[in-house]
């Protein structure tokens, strides 16, 4: 059976494009609330931090360390849990621009085929995607050993340049098909560049010079 192309990828960035701040950070305190234990192990933070800001700024490894020290060892059912309690939540909270879900709805009845496209974790990250009818989520993904979390990453950093990668392994996947998407921030500009009909959304004031230095038009969503 041949399957008909969708007419138009639409793909969204989740941090700060979706929604009104980060995710992860709140997805992990809201862990450490429910596990207080888990507090002895954050004395690790500030070294790891101090590494981040002078060893190269690799975000993925920053990513990898603070997971594993508020979740590591954890079992799959008891971060599931929380997992599935974190993203219900979102729904009584202000936590999604409401212009942002706006145009989801309106891809959505266009016919478009919608991709969240997000750097941050698995742990949470589809589950937002099914909570807000994405067809396809591409994020970090996060190493387990059998039942528990490593907290490595067993994918790239889905960021900056690694976002690039993903639009060539889609337009391999759908060729021909256009291509629309949404970012917030000057490290989403390479691949905003590849696409038909780009979009920075909620951009702070460089990343707005540079989307204009590149030629993609910029806009704020409430």
């Amino acid at each position: 059976m041949t399957l008909t192309p969708p007419q138009r990828l639409t793909v969204f960035d989740l941090d700060g494009t979706l929604t009104w701040h980060d995710s992860l950070l709140p997805f992990l305190a809201g862990y450490v609330a429910r596990h207080p234990g888990r507090l002895a192990r954050l004395w690790r933070l500030p070294p790891a931090v101090l590494r981040y800001a002078l060893g190269g700024r690799d975000r993925g490894i920053l990513k990898s360390q603070v997971i594993k020290m508020v979740m590591g060892g954890d079992s799959r059912a008891r971060i599931d849990a929380w997992a599935d309690d974190f993203v219900a939540s979102l729904q009584g909270r202000r936590f999604f621009r409401p212009a942002a879900l706006a145009a989801v709805a309106a891809h959505r009845r266009s016919g478009d085929f919608l991709i969240l496209l997000s750097a941050s974790p698995d742990l949470y990250v589809p589950r937002i995607a099914t909570l807000l009818g994405f067809d396809l989520t591409v994020c970090t993904e996060i190493k387990w050993v059998g039942d528990r979390l490593d907290g490595a990453l067993r994918s790239l950093n889905r960021h900056g340049e690694e976002k690039t990668r993903v639009l060539d392994d889609l337009r391999a996947r759908y060729p021909g098909v256009p291509i629309t998407a949404y970012g917030n921030a000057a490290s989403d500009l390479p691949h905003l560049c590849t696409v038909n009909q780009p979009l920075l959304v909620n951009g702070d004031a460089a990343a707005r010079r540079a989307a204009a230095a590149r030629g993609v038009p910029v806009d704020d969503w409430r």
